[in-house]
């Protein structure tokens, strides 16, 4: 129960919509938690790995069809259908609601109901916000616990301030043709059916803390952005910040959790954050940025001590696997892993190659962010960590070199909106086919990227202390096909070169395209790595880069008159510079 009457009212229409058999307000202690845990191993909805190697964790094997995000039945609810953009699937709030109700209409009878006050950042941060997300499901409670602050603290708050974010999930019956994901900027409501996997189901994430929030940081003059945020401290204890939007598949997870390697003495790295990062402009027009997450929901395939040891550590207690294969003694098993061998796959089936892999290429674990040895405990400080660079990445085996810093602010979002990343083994279709991601944020954005793209540019006219701007591309390869770049832990030296930049401590090679470094200001101390390697990471081709912009220029005219005329005027000068 709450004192809130708008948050009550909303609970009791959910109920007789919906029809569940009892309702529990979720208070996020340890011992509801532990209640939870047991209901689900009661119920076969978890199992208990092996409690010696892996104390307190558990596996949960999903629908078959029911496995990653699913982009196509993921609607921007608003009236006028260019507000959602291009980049948007779009349906009008009626329809929407008319919809996705008639599919929640008793879908919660022989089931409880969970109420799930939570809050997106530090409790007593002034640039947090909260929601409340109600579900018929155990699994994605016990997942907000790790995930967010959740319970009474957030439900006192959310009283004392009187709004929320309203989610509303179930899982229905998990018939893919039922399953809806609707986003209702304008209500701050989201309305999730038909789906258990954490992406649609686990609200507070990417619905609520990207697509909802881009679209509220819109309206109150801040950035809800798909970043890591990381901490480096030099040998000299100097400290900088830095956040950072990659595509997928471009080492997202391991620069957050980057171990310095040997060869760098005296470096520190510390994690705030893998995922998302919320950025607001203080009273001095100072950056600075908070992670709205408090756990982790990673991918694991892949993840060993050698990839990221920090990862690989923390799951090994206190975590909650999703869809990994299992060994003969009952260790969660992937591929990546370098220990073990797979019994039982992801399906709960005797493990047989001719059936696949065995562990799902999109299996999860989740842990609370606490677990992570590296964790920076700044990660709850109300007034978030000043932000030094913003940096942008993507997957170029040719084109983008190793760093480069935007000439301005301007320049930076434009650097933003052209992030491109060339598709892998892991994507679907051909590889080797460049997709645009601008600021990483094409499947989270809650609105037209037109108007997203002003919005960022706007930060100009509000602030002199802005951060500087770069793009890296680790993924630079030979013309035979070899990386020129070692990456790993090795990527501390480009950082290096950023921070140096910052503080104004190294000069650069101007270029058309930005601020390239000087080769000898790359740090390649015992690294193996030839001269022509290091020219080549740290020069561009104008013939490539003329194509390149013009292909910019192309994705940046499919918007319209909405595109912002200082974006365009940015890629133009910079077309002509080159030409």
């Amino acid at each position: 129960m709450t004192t809130l009457s708008s948050l009550q009212s909303w609970v009791d229409q959910v109920a007789s919509h919906t029809q569940p058999d009892a309702i529990h307000w979720c208070t996020g202690s340890d011992a509801e938690y532990r209640e939870m845990i047991d209901t689900m191993l009661s119920d076969g909805t978890l199992t208990t790995l092996n409690e010696e190697q892996y104390p307190n964790c558990y596996l949960h094997l999903s629908d078959p069809s029911d496995v990653a995000r699913v982009e196509h039945l993921t609607f921007v609810c608003t009236e006028q259908e260019e507000d959602a953009g291009p980049n948007n699937h779009w349906m009008k709030p009626e329809e929407g609601h008319e919809r996705v109700d008639a599919l929640f209409a008793g879908c919660m009878q022989g089931r409880t109901m969970y109420v799930i006050p939570y809050c997106m950042g530090p409790i007593d941060s002034p640039y947090s916000r909260c929601g409340v997300e109600i579900t018929d499901s155990a699994y994605v409670v016990v997942n907000m616990k790790l995930m967010t602050r959740m319970g009474d603290r957030s439900l006192q708050r959310i009283e004392e301030e009187g709004s929320f974010v309203k989610g509303l999930h179930s899982t229905g019956d998990l018939d893919p043709e039922r399953r809806m994901i609707m986003h209702f900027p304008d209500e701050l409501a989201i309305k999730s059916i038909g789906s258990g996997y954490g992406g649609n189901a686990l609200l507070g994430k990417k619905c609520h803390a990207l697509r909802i929030a881009s679209y509220q940081a819109r309206q109150e003059g801040w950035l809800a952005e798909h970043m890591l945020i990381v901490g480096l401290e030099n040998p000299d204890g100097e400290t900088h910040y830095v956040a950072c939007a990659f595509p997928s598949a471009c080492g997202k997870t391991n620069l957050a959790m980057l171990i310095p390697p040997e060869s760098l003495p005296g470096w520190k790295v510390w994690t705030l954050g893998d995922d998302i990062a919320w950025l607001h402009l203080d009273d001095d027009g100072q950056l600075r940025a908070i992670n709205p997450e408090s756990g982790y929901f990673g991918v694991v395939p892949g993840t060993n001590e050698k990839t990221n040891k920090n990862a690989d550590d923390m799951i090994k207690h206190d975590a909650i696997f999703t869809n990994v294969a299992t060994t003969e003694n009952n260790e969660p098993w992937w591929e990546g892993k370098t220990d073990g061998a797979p019994a039982i796959d992801w399906q709960g089936r005797k493990f047989d190659a001719a059936n696949g892999k065995a562990a799902h290429p999109n299996s999860r674990f989740t842990v609370a962010a606490g677990n992570n040895p590296s964790y920076s405990s700044l990660a709850d400080a109300p007034e978030g960590v000043p932000i030094s660079a913003i940096v942008f990445g993507g997957r170029r085996k040719e084109l983008a070199p190793l760093v480069y810093e935007a000439k301005s602010w301007e320049h930076g979002v434009l650097v933003g909106a052209g992030v491109a990343s060339e598709t892998t083994a892991a994507n679907i279709g051909e590889v080797g086919i460049v997709r645009r991601d601008p600021m990483a944020m094409k499947p989270f954005c809650g609105y037209n990227f037109a108007d997203y793209w002003a919005h960022w540019l706007s930060f100009a006219e509000r602030s002199n202390k802005l951060p500087r701007v770069f793009h890296v591309n680790w993924f630079r390869q030979s013309a035979d096909g070899d990386f020129l770049w070692p990456g790993f832990g090795e990527n501390l030296r480009v950082l290096s070169w950023i921070i140096d930049r910052c503080e104004n401590r190294v000069t650069a090679n101007e270029t058309p395209i930005g601020f390239l470094p000087n080769p000898e200001d790359i740090n390649t101390t015992d690294l193996n790595i030839s001269a022509e390697a290091l020219q080549a990471l740290t020069s561009i081709d104008h013939d490539q880069w003329r194509a390149e912009l013009e292909s910019v220029g192309e994705y940046l005219k499919s918007y319209g008159d909405r595109l912002p005329e200082a974006l365009r005027q940015q890629q133009q000068s910079i077309a002509a510079e080159l030409a």
